[in-house]
């Protein structure tokens, strides 16, 4: 098995509109790095990065199945408007975090009634196809601790 390696890339993402959702190129950001094989990132992209190296140029589109997956609707739904209690305004569009069986999670707010704050608790790309255009800035091998950790250092 080969030895992962840390990717660092400069990436501008956008939509099927070309509205640009994401940079790493604008002022004051970093390039992201990640370990390969360690879900750092999403699937769709890390596969079109395999075996890329530093100065490599990439242009692909990832599917919502390779990205954040499709809209699950039954993660669209009516809470009780108590369950916000001590947020004095509710707006579509917030987010909060909800203590869920599974643990923490983000929802959004998609509509304010009277009694019920409908919230969806999909991640805003999902249902969405994903167009980045990557430049690969360095590719090394991952450290022991790296790789232990599951994140670059």
């Amino acid at each position: 098995m080969a030895q992962p390696r840390v990717v660092t890339i400069h990436y501008t993402l956008t939509n099927d509109q070309g509205e640009e959702l994401d940079s790493s190129r604008v002022e004051g950001r970093e390039p992201l790095s990640y370990v390969e094989g360690a879900q750092n990132i999403i699937g769709g992209l890390e596969n079109a990065l395999n075996e890329k190296n530093a100065g490599d140029q990439v242009k692909v589109s990832v599917e919502p199945a390779e990205g954040y997956g499709e809209v699950n609707e039954e993660l669209v739904q009516p809470v009780p408007r108590s369950a916000f209690e001590g947020v004095d305004t509710i707006e579509p569009g917030m987010q909060f975090q909800a203590q869920t069986p599974g643990g923490p999670q983000v929802v959004r707010v998609v509509e304010v009634g009277d009694e019920t704050v409908t919230i969806d608790a999909n991640h805003p790309l999902a249902g969405q196809t994903l167009h980045f255009d990557v430049e690969v800035v360095e590719a090394r091998d991952a450290t022991d601790e790296e790789q232990e950790h599951g994140h670059a250092h």
